[in-house]
């Protein structure tokens, strides 16, 4: 069991959780995750560590299905049952020049700790966050404290400039501060569009993936990935990849394969958390109750 320290939300179904991991926190590097498990019969999911102290690691979370809307439900004082990890190998940390990290949604919470390792290898690093308004982006603030400058985009124009992350590289591709080196993180389109935007500049430039993980260990085959022509597992190959080589359409046809099953769990979970009011009077006579449902 792993003590939740803090909980506390960063913006709409994004929350951020502290949770004392002594021996994780000691072990961790940038890029690398954990499998979390929530319950005895909760499915298994990748998180990134965020960040990490001497006795505890941060985990931010989306809540966007059944398991993270349910560890969403959490608060400090409680506990989470299984926290396994660090798992995936760490990210390459050069001193490139200077390197741009682009985050887009919560893919922000996953590019930070490598843009600040980045920054400490003596990088100048350039971030560029979006999301789709205001209120959906995050770690503005902390990216600011240590990155060179932070660009912000968002769909609506609701902070930042209007539009997508591919604008701001693309000015940054063509002009004085070419990027010696490119990660991003965050939905497959956009580190598809960044891809095709540094792809014709020979810019090195690397993207984490995350399609459907189970155990973390390379064992179950779940998250196979086609990189360059051949398969790699992207828990213990990856989970960053060479973005030039990423066969995203396969990874896009892979992560989609459930979502038929996932919007059934979520559907029954959400109908859990709010059961429709039984009504007294089939509660006295329940012979009506197949009247009162027709």
């Amino acid at each position: 069991m792993y003590p939740i320290l803090e909980a506390r939300w960063l913006a709409p179904e994004v929350k951020l959780f502290r949770l004392q991991a002594p021996l994780i926190a000691r072990k961790q590097k940038p890029g690398q995750f954990v499998i979390v498990r929530v319950h005895e019969r909760g499915e298994r999911i990748p998180l990134t560590i965020a960040d990490a102290e001497a006795d505890s690691i941060t985990l931010i979370v989306q809540g966007v299905g059944k398991t993270t809307k349910l560890l969403n439900t959490l608060e400090a004082g409680q506990r989470v049952l299984d926290v396994v990890g660090p798992l995936g190998r760490p990210s390459e940390i050069h001193r490139y020049g200077t390197a741009v990290v682009i985050g887009g949604g919560v893919g922000t919470a996953i590019a930070y700790p490598t843009a600040r390792a980045l920054k400490r290898a003596g990088n100048r690093v350039l971030a560029i966050i979006g999301g789709r308004t205001r209120s959906l982006v995050i770690l503005e603030r902390e990216l600011r404290g240590f990155c060179d400058a932070v660009h912000v985009t968002t769909d609506d124009g609701s902070h930042g400039e209007k539009g997508l992350v591919t604008a701001p590289l693309q000015r940054l591709v063509n002009g004085p501060d070419r990027p010696d080196f490119v990660l991003a993180i965050g939905p497959i389109p956009m580190m598809r569009a960044v891809a095709e935007v540094t792809r014709p500049h020979g810019i090195k430039t690397m993207v984490s993936l995350n399609p459907i993980m189970v155990d973390g260990t390379g064992m179950c085959g779940g998250c196979r990935v086609v990189v360059g022509g051949k398969t790699f597992f992207a828990c213990v190959d990856g989970p960053e990849f060479d973005a030039h080589q990423v066969d995203f359409q396969i990874l896009a046809a892979r992560n989609a394969m459930y979502r038929e099953a996932e919007q059934r769990a979520l559907a029954e979970f959400r109908a859990q958390a709010h059961p429709p009011e039984e009504c007294r009077l089939t509660r006295a006579h329940p012979e009506l109750a197949p009247l009162a449902a027709s």
